[in-house]
């Protein structure tokens, strides 16, 4: 069903691993920086919202919350999109969405009508843009994609650091009205991000020796479900969930830790900002390694250690008794922080290819969206029914362990130990390797044994095509 990807390039086409690509990257890098800071640098606002509105913290809370629900749980729809209209207009129309919703806000005059503007609407319009800079990314990288990847993700730092101290100025200068009309004129460089996402094109003459029998390149589905029969994607998916019940946890709880230390209020916001200056340098660090040719073959092996470095950092975290304790647990989970970070989008490039990324990501998202939504939220009521921030943590890295195992275990077991024949069993006739063969689980099991790799090709089976 539906339409071929209207900018996706030609069959054979290899991805220019640089030229264009590098202004891809930046504007994914714009687009990821918008995209996971946003959320919190609107929280500067909170305090006068509450006076304006004569509302609590938790109402206004809501505000966030909303956002990351539809960053997160409207990834299927971005993927049908994509799948329909192509990665530019897509970004182009979610540009002017989270732009709206911004200048919409500021003239609201109810807390509902902010969960309309600033949650729903700008949300929907950050998603609309952060899942197909990744697609693009992925199609202009190939070679150097870890890098890409893991310069693209220290956008959400970097703007992290940017637009907070840029929301308060904004709210003592103008007033929350004010800010968020200001917000919303920032976010129409979404649209100039979106402007860069040059469709690939073939080479001249390229195509000129196919003949006019040559078979029609199929269409691909809206949303391809058949990403589940992939072992290694259902194994992904399975540990992403799990990760995301923990992963933010800490970094939400650590300055209430340390003022329940007797911290002031000052050094106690420091924390975040060590965690999110290592975090910073952490992601294209992990990207640099993940791309080195003996390590990229165990890149999924990567992606596990990096959620046991900040699994076991949470756990070690929860015995701190001081400042100092705290701010050496920041150093090393911006360190586990941004390697995640850096790694888990490349890995599911790995792991389904690059026709199925659009409909996978977009899965993966929602899964997500229902743990971020149960994470935090369970991680403040243990700490309202104990009083006992250590244990908060200690649930946090429980969690990401057990993440980190599912997917060093499911890969090595079901995937990096599958009997050769494994990956027909069940299915019908295949096509002949002729170069452009599907992406699927035998990519994956090829993927772990480092063997050699298809050079940006776009691939096409009965499974991913129509």
């Amino acid at each position: 069903m539906g339409g071929a990807v209207a900018d996706e390039g030609p069959t054979g086409v290899k991805a220019p691993d640089g030229g264009w690509g590098w202004a891809v990257l930046l504007g994914c890098f714009v687009i990821t920086g918008f995209s996971y800071a946003f959320p919190k640098a609107v929280s500067v606002f909170f305090k006068e919202l509450m006076l304006e509105f004569g509302i609590g913290y938790s109402d206004t809370a809501w505000i966030s919350s909303i956002l990351l629900a539809m960053l997160y749980g409207t990834g299927p729809l971005c993927s049908v999109c994509v799948n329909r209209f192509g990665c530019r207009p897509v970004m182009l129309v979610g540009g002017l969405l989270a732009s709206l919703g911004m200048v919409a806000a500021s003239f609201c005059r109810s807390v509902i009508e902010l969960y309309l503007t600033t949650g729903v609407l700008t949300g929907l319009g950050l998603a609309l843009n952060f899942q197909p800079s990744l697609i693009m990314l992925n199609r202009y990288f190939n070679k150097r994609r870890p890098l890409a990847n893991g310069l693209a993700a220290a956008g959400s730092p970097v703007f992290l650091c940017a637009l907070s101290p840029l929301g308060q100025l904004l709210q003592e200068q103008y007033g929350w009205r004010g800010g968020f009309l200001i917000l919303g004129g920032l976010l129409l460089n979404c649209c100039a991000c979106a402007a860069l996402m040059r469709p690939l094109e073939a080479p001249r003459g390229a195509g000129a020796g196919a003949g006019a029998g040559a078979p029609q390149r199929p269409a691909r589905r809206l949303l391809d479900l058949s990403v589940f029969r992939d072992r290694g994607f259902v194994i992904y998916a399975a540990a992403a969930s799990i990760m995301v019940l923990g992963l933010f946890v800490p970094p939400v709880f650590v300055v209430s830790y340390a003022k329940d230390l007797g911290v002031p209020d000052t050094r106690a916001a420091f924390l975040l900002t060590v965690l999110g200056f290592v975090d910073i340098f952490a992601r294209p660090a992990a990207g640099f390694l993940a791309g080195l040719p003996k390590v990229r073959p165990y890149s999924v092996y990567l992606f596990s250690f990096a959620m046991f470095f900040n699994g076991f950092t949470d756990l070690t975290g929860s015995t701190a008794g001081d400042y100092g304790g705290l701010a050496v647990f920041c150093v090393f989970f911006g360190i586990s922080y941004g390697m995640v970070g850096a790694l888990q989008f490349e890995v599911l490039m790995a792991i389904v290819g690059t026709h199925a990324f659009s409909s996978a990501i977009g899965l993966v998202l929602l899964l997500e969206a229902i743990a971020v939504l149960i994470g935090p939220p369970s991680g403040g009521r243990l700490l309202d029914a104990t009083h006992v921030y250590q244990y908060v943590f200690i649930l946090a890295g429980a969690e990401v362990l057990a993440a980190s195992l599912v997917l060093l275990l499911g890969n090595f077991f079901c995937i990096g130990r599958k009997p050769a024949g494994a990956a027909t069993e069940g299915q019908g006739p295949q096509p002949p390797a002729d170069g452009r063969d599907g992406v699927d689980s035998r990519e994956v099991e090829h993927f772990l044994k480092a063997e050699p790799e298809k050079q940006g090709e776009v691939a096409h089976t009965p499974e991913t095509s129509v």
